[in-house]
């Protein structure tokens, strides 16, 4: 069951068993130097369960929100969608009170076989390959929320629906833009397209956006991060911790002065990431259990590939706790340039995770390594035990 739950103005849409406590009004945050315990409440309580694991994401939901990516909005107050006459194109008007925007995204669909296919919603156009089976979204994310500088902050169509002082960041507007393309899909069975079997992808700024999609829309069977370093699969503490070893890595310090991708209000803790009550495993965490492969560039240290390992390492706890570890995978390769995967290489380790989550076929998908024998000290930054979820 689907419950829009009001947590200080934070509207989380997201599968939920029951109704779980709000957040606290008043959050003492305190420094942490290790990576937070997913697995305890801001009211200490030990999660135990899946139920409370389920009241423990909405909460993480919340703390995402509030300090780091900004409030996700609801849904409109109505849509309608529009098919063009050979069904590839989709137009989607969304109204908010007085206001109302038009976008469309461009289908692809396979060319043999019998619909509703799934498919991959790719952030700008698809950089990885997408079997001749499956169909293909592109959304043009950039127009939606505009990216280009800080300059950017509050432009595009979502600000014009939701006003230019909504606290929402790139990335979560873009997250809202893809739930009213599923909306619009799951409304137009002519479209061909299996909402059950969705995917979401992108790479670099976009592979950012497709791990917060993935974590903030449950209706993402499959979430496909390429190259996403720092706000998307490496955590802020140990992309710090690189960069104070000398390794040119990209921080939080540096993105608030380049982009939009987070809230104004993740600014005060650009330069002091220990002071999170989260970091970006438990961003993983939200993806569980459903389907999650990050694809990784280990040669490219701007994107911190040991921060991306040790963080989704960390991040597979969770998977590992709710009894569904193989549901993630990690896949890091390096020897080519930044966005260009590698097909000959990776090409198997992306395809088990098409089969198994998009085309329900039984197959292994235990991928996680990496190329270069990058290591991660859990003694060092995991000091929290991880139950085994019933």
């Amino acid at each position: 069951m689907r419950f829009l739950l009001p947590l200080l103005g934070l509207s989380v849409v997201y599968a939920f068993p029951q109704r779980c406590p709000l957040l606290p009004r008043d959050i003492a945050l305190r420094s942490e130097t290790t990576l937070p315990d997913p697995f305890t409440t801001l009211r200490g309580q030990h999660v135990r369960s899946k139920a409370q694991w389920s009241c423990r994401a909405q909460e993480l939901s919340a703390l995402f929100q509030k300090y780091e990516l900004g409030t996700l909005p609801g849904p409109p107050s109505s849509l309608k969608t529009s098919l063009s006459i050979n069904g590839s194109s989709l137009m989607i008007t969304s109204t908010k009170g007085s206001e109302s925007i038009t976008y469309s995204v461009n289908i692809t669909l396979p060319t043999v076989g019998k619909g509703p296919f799934p498919a991959v919603i790719a952030f700008g156009a698809p950089s990885i390959p997408i079997p001749p089976n499956i169909a293909t979204v592109v959304f043009d994310n950039s127009e939606f929320a505009q990216q280009d500088s800080l300059a950017s902050r509050g432009k595009g169509l979502f600000y014009d629906l939701h006003g230019t002082n909504a606290t929402a960041s790139a990335l979560t507007a873009w997250a809202w833009g893809v739930g009213r393309i599923i909306d619009a899909l799951e409304r137009t069975p002519q479209a061909l397209i299996n909402t059950r079997r969705l995917a979401i992808t992108g790479c670099s700024r976009n592979g950012k956006g497709a791990l917060v999609t993935g974590a903030f829309e449950p209706r993402i069977a499959l979430t496909i991060p390429q190259e996403s370093g720092s706000g998307g699969a490496a955590c802020w503490r140990l992309s710090d911790y690189q960069l104070a070893h000398n390794e040119s890595t990209q921080t939080a310090s540096e993105i608030v002065d380049e982009n939009v991708w987070e809230s104004v209000d993740f600014r005060k803790f650009a330069n002091n990431t220990d002071l999170l009550p989260f970091d970006h495993h438990e961003l993983a965490g939200l993806v569980a259990p459903r389907g999650l492969v990050v694809i990784d560039n280990s040669d490219y240290l701007w994107l911190g590939p040991w921060s991306s390992w040790g963080c989704m390492s960390a991040g597979r706890l969770v998977y590992e706790a709710l009894g569904a570890g193989s549901n993630m995978g990690y896949s890091s390769i390096g020897n080519h340039t930044h966005c260009q995967f590698p097909v000959d290489r990776q090409t198997p380790d992306l395809y088990a995770f098409y089969d198994r989550f998009l085309l329900d076929k039984h197959v292994e998908t235990d991928v996680f390594y990496n190329s270069v024998n990058l290591t991660f000290d859990y003694s060092r930054w995991v000091r929290w035990r991880v139950p085994r979820l019933y």
